[in-house]
C-alpha cells in the first residue's frame, strides 16, 4: 500500500480551527509502515475524571475541520471534545489506491484509534460515514460508549434502496473519477449546505488534498456503502442493528431538516434503539447534510446538553 502525507503547510491558518494534531498509528494491513492518523483534542486538562468526552467523527468528504463550531461549543459546555480525521482525509495518511479503502478496513482503523486513545465511557458524536462507522464500534463495543448522538446518517444494508440523490452523487464521483477529470471537494461540501459555504471554508476544505492522487479516500467512500442485500458488509451491518436493538444507554437522534439523503433514517433510529424511547429529539432546522457547517454551533449546544446530562 503506497501512503501519501499531506505537508503541513497546507493547513497553515486555517481559520477557526486552532487545534493541533495529535498522532496515532494504525495497523497497515498489506504489512508495510504503519499508517498515521490525525486526532484532535480539545477541552479542560483539569476537568474531573468524570467529566464525558465526545468522540466527533466526520464523512465523506470533509475532515475534523467539519466540527469547528461543536467543538467551541461543546468545550464551552464543560466537556472535551476529541475528533478524529479518517484514513485518507485531513491531516491523516492517505493510501493512494481506491481498492486500499474498503469498508471493513475503515471501522477496524478507528475501533484500533479509540483504542489508542484509551477512550473509554464517551458520548459518539457520527455524522455521515461517522455514523456509519460509528455505529458499527458502538455495537460491537456498547460497554465504552456511555452515549450516542446520531446526526444525519444511518446503517444502510443494502436491503432498502439508497435516495435518488444519493445516487446522483455517487454518479458524480465516480465521473469526477475517470482519467483527466477533477474532483472538487469543496464543490462537494458547499452542495450539501443550505446557508452556502464561504471561499475560505471551501479552501479548507481542498486543503487535504494537493492534488487529485490525494483523492482516494473521498472517490472510494460513495463506493462502500452497502447498496444490495449480497454486500460484503450488509451481514456485518444486520448483526450491528440486532445489537443497537440492544442499546438502551442515552442515544440522541439530531437530524437537519433539509437532508434528502439521510433523512428517512431519523425514523428509523428513533423506533429501533431502546435508548431513544422517551427522549425528545431535535430538529436542527435551516440545515442541510452538513448540519456542522450551517448550524455546528446549535449542534454543539444539543451535543453538550446530552453528553453534559448523562450520569457521571
Amino acid at each position: 500500500m503506497d501512503l501519501l502525507r499531506t505537508p503541513d503547510d497546507r493547513f497553515d491558518d486555517l481559520a477557526g480551527f486552532p487545534l493541533a494534531p495529535r498522532w496515532v498509528e494504525v495497523a497497515n494491513p498489506d504489512g508495510g509502515a504503519a499508517i498515521r492518523v490525525a486526532t484532535y483534542a480539545a477541552g479542560p486538562d483539569d476537568a474531573p475524571a468524570d467529566v464525558p468526552t465526545v468522540l466527533m467523527l466526520h464523512g465523506e468528504p470533509t475532515w475534523s475541520y467539519l466540527y469547528r463550531h461543536v467543538v467551541d461549543a461543546v468545550v464551552e459546555a464543560g466537556l472535551r471534545a476529541e475528533a478524529v480525521d479518517m484514513v485518507g482525509f485531513g491531516r491523516s495518511d492517505k493510501p493512494a489506491a481506491i481498492a486500499d479503502h474498503s469498508y471493513a478496513r475503515h471501522v477496524a482503523w478507528t475501533t484500533e484509534v479509540v483504542a489508542a486513545l484509551d477512550l473509554r465511557d464517551v458520548v459518539l458524536l457520527g455524522q455521515d460515514w461517522g455514523g456509519l462507522i460509528g455505529l458499527r464500534l458502538v455495537a460491537a463495543e456498547p460497554d465504552r460508549y456511555a452515549g450516542v448522538v446520531a446526526s444525519n446518517t444511518g446503517l444502510p444494508t443494502g436491503d432498502t434502496d439508497m435516495p435518488a440523490v444519493w445516487w446522483q452523487f455517487r454518479r458524480a464521483v465516480e465521473k469526477a473519477s475517470e482519467p483527466g477529470r477533477v474532483l472538487d471537494v469543496g464543490r462537494l461540501v458547499a452542495s450539501g449546505c443550505v446557508r452556502g459555504l464561504s471561499d475560505a471554508d471551501r479552501a479548507a476544505y481542498d486543503a487535504p488534498f494537493p492534488d487529485e492522487t490525494f483523492k482516494a479516500g473521498p472517490r472510494a467512500m460513495p463506493l462502500l456503502v452497502p447498496t444490495r442485500p449480497d454486500d460484503p458488509e450488509t451481514e456485518r451491518n444486520r448483526a450491528a442493528w440486532e445489537a443497537l436493538g440492544r442499546y438502551e444507554k442515552p442515544f440522541l437522534v439530531a437530524f437537519s431538516d433539509s437532508d434528502p439523503i439521510t433523512g428517512a433514517m431519523g425514523p428509523v433510529l428513533r423506533g429501533h434503539v431502546p435508548g431513544a424511547a422517551g427522549r425528545e429529539h431535535p430538529t436542527i432546522e435551516d440545515a442541510g447534510h452538513f448540519l456542522q457547517e450551517d448550524a455546528g454551533a446549535e449542534l454543539g449546544r444539543v451535543v453538550g446538553a446530552f453528553a453534559g446530562g448523562l450520569p457521571h
